[in-house]
């Protein structure tokens, strides 16, 4: 008796291996199954580049090769005390030079003028070394002695003009003469001018503070 012949062409099974419990992706006793897809097209996708470098810090995070954040530096403090009451001096003598120059051209003293003096003065002074006291009061003292100098400086150039003398011969050999003048001449309006000069010393110290 002849033995049933097999009909060709018998599908076989994926793979070579039979289904386990209907599960068609379960491989071969031994090899990993493959991954069963998890319905997201993109879960296997690596993250899309940005263009920031820095994109995947934490915040907190120091700038690369261990720079940190950018330093500020602070602004140089202007306490400088010894400087101050130096620019204030000289301030002092060419604002004093300037008012006497004003004053003897126009035969006059003017108020505006020695507030102008003693401002500048107090001004600089404070630019340069501060709001300390001692920038302030040394501005004061210098604003009253260039408003003095000043006085002097514009009693010459009248005196020069009235002798017909040259300017250098009143101041170098007649000072003294300069100064009884000044010391006959003065008044309230004299001293208030002074006193003028130091308020403003002040008053531009703190301004420029």
């Amino acid at each position: 008796m002849s033995q049933p012949v097999q009909p060709p062409n018998q599908p076989q099974q994926p793979f070579g291996g039979q289904p386990v419990d209907g599960n068609p992706y379960a491989g071969q006793p031994g090899q990993p199954a493959p991954a069963a897809p998890t319905g997201n097209p993109y879960g296997q996708q690596p993250p899309t580049p940005t263009g920031n470098p820095f994109a995947g810090q934490q915040p907190g995070q120091g700038a690369p090769f261990g720079g940190g954040a950018p330093f500020t530096p602070a602004p140089p403090a202007r306490n400088n005390v010894l400087l101050g009451v130096a620019v204030a001096l000289g301030a002092a003598i060419v604002a004093g030079i300037l008012y006497g120059v004003i004053a003897g051209s126009i035969e006059r003293e003017v108020g505006y003028a020695a507030v102008g003096v003693g401002f500048l003065v107090g001004f600089a002074a404070s630019k340069v070394g501060g709001s300390n006291p001692a920038v302030i009061a040394a501005s004061a003292v210098f604003s009253i002695g260039a408003v003095y100098v000043g006085q002097l400086i514009g009693i010459s150039m009248i005196l020069a003009d009235l002798a017909q003398i040259p300017f250098s011969e009143v101041v170098g050999d007649h000072f003294d003469s300069v100064t009884k003048a000044w010391s006959e001449e003065a008044d309230f309006m004299t001293y208030l001018f002074l006193g003028l000069g130091a308020v403003a010393a002040v008053g531009g110290a703190k301004k420029a503070g």
